[in-house]
């Protein structure tokens, strides 16, 4: 027999609510308990008495993968329900005092994490009540994350036409042809586009964005691009390039540093560099919450300032640059 909803609500807590939440988004109790600050058993014991308390198992493994039963399924909706409304809440709440709050979820393509930092400082000064998480993931990943609705806003390039998303340009992603120092090209007058792509080139895997920009420039200029190396991240390519594994096309304020202090070169070869603008997305079905028009807003009041920031920080690498050759 069901327990009325009196004797159910005196049982159950909001930690384990809390508890069981991060075990069904993470599938792991280990996971979950790192995320938590708790030991596993600490976790494990509030499943545990959260089972106890419903009369029915929250989750089971099948071989050695953690799945939610059906009544763990039901009771995801209903714990989604209760932390979505608790937002509502602390945002209504924040609004009352004139102050914006919540939980601002970002996801970035990998290129633009060099960028996020430094648009969130100033954010946060502004609205020290918001908080904010950001995954770095892939273009195919951040898609992937825009269809299932499960972020706030996506920070990308080459936003897809053909979908249904709001997105909004804010910084130029310049996309540079390098190679190390000493490499034999760097002793050439001149470098055509096919002599560089065959040195050798090092890309990203198959669903990133600054691999298919490069694809569709060799696609639209009849241009061949073999990797000789595929990796998963711009900083593996970087650290590959300067090993004299090959040469890339990476984007530029992602090795400003090396290129100031001479480890890394970029060739002057027709058609580079690539250029693509790092826009904020997100699906224009989705009602804004309070710290995402905030952020929204305060990207789009300041991208002169963003465009300011970024010159200043590679005069100041190039400065650094000279300062190491003197």
């Amino acid at each position: 027999m069901p327990l009325s909803i009196q004797k159910l609500a005196s049982r159950l807590t909001f930690r384990q609510l809390q508890v069981f939440k991060a075990v069904n988004d993470l599938k792991s109790y280990s996971k979950a308990g790192e995320l938590l600050g708790l030991t596993q058993p600490a976790v494990s014991s509030q499943v545990r008495h959260l089972e106890q308390a419903l009369g029915m198992p929250m989750f089971e493994y099948v071989g050695r993968k953690l799945y939610c039963t059906a009544a763990g399924e039901e009771m995801a909706r209903c714990v989604r329900s209760v932390f979505r409304e608790l937002e509502r809440v602390q945002n209504s709440l924040a609004a009352l005092e004139g102050q914006v709050a919540g939980e601002l979820r970002l996801v970035a393509v990998n290129t633009a994490q060099y960028v996020v930092p430094y648009m969130l400082s100033a954010f946060l000064q502004l609205n020290p009540q918001v908080t904010v998480s950001v995954a770095v993931v892939n273009r195919a990943a951040a898609l992937q994350r825009l269809n299932d609705n499960a972020d706030d806003l996506v920070i990308m390039g080459m936003v897809p036409a053909e979908r249904p998303l709001a997105s909004l340009p804010f910084l130029d992603n310049e996309l540079v042809p390098v190679v190390p120092s000493g490499h034999p090209l760097l002793r050439q007058q001149t470098v055509t586009p096919q002599e560089f792509l065959d040195s050798g080139l090092l890309l990203r895997e198959s669903g990133s964005g600054s691999r298919l920009a490069l694809e569709l420039h060799c696609q639209a200029q009849r241009l061949r691009a073999t990797p000789t190396i595929e990796l998963g991240s711009n900083d593996a390519v970087k650290h590959a390039v300067l090993a004299g594994l090959g040469v890339a096309v990476l984007p530029k304020l992602g090795v400003l540093s090396e290129l100031a202090l001479g480890r890394l070169h970029v060739l002057d070869i027709r058609g580079f560099p690539l250029r693509r603008s790092w826009c904020v997305v997100y699906p224009q079905a989705r009602h804004p919450t309070p710290a995402m028009r905030a952020f929204i807003d305060y990207v789009q009041q300041n991208i002169r300032q963003f465009e300011r920031m970024f010159l200043r920080h590679r005069e100041l690498n190039s400065a650094v640059g000279h300062q190491g050759t003197d």
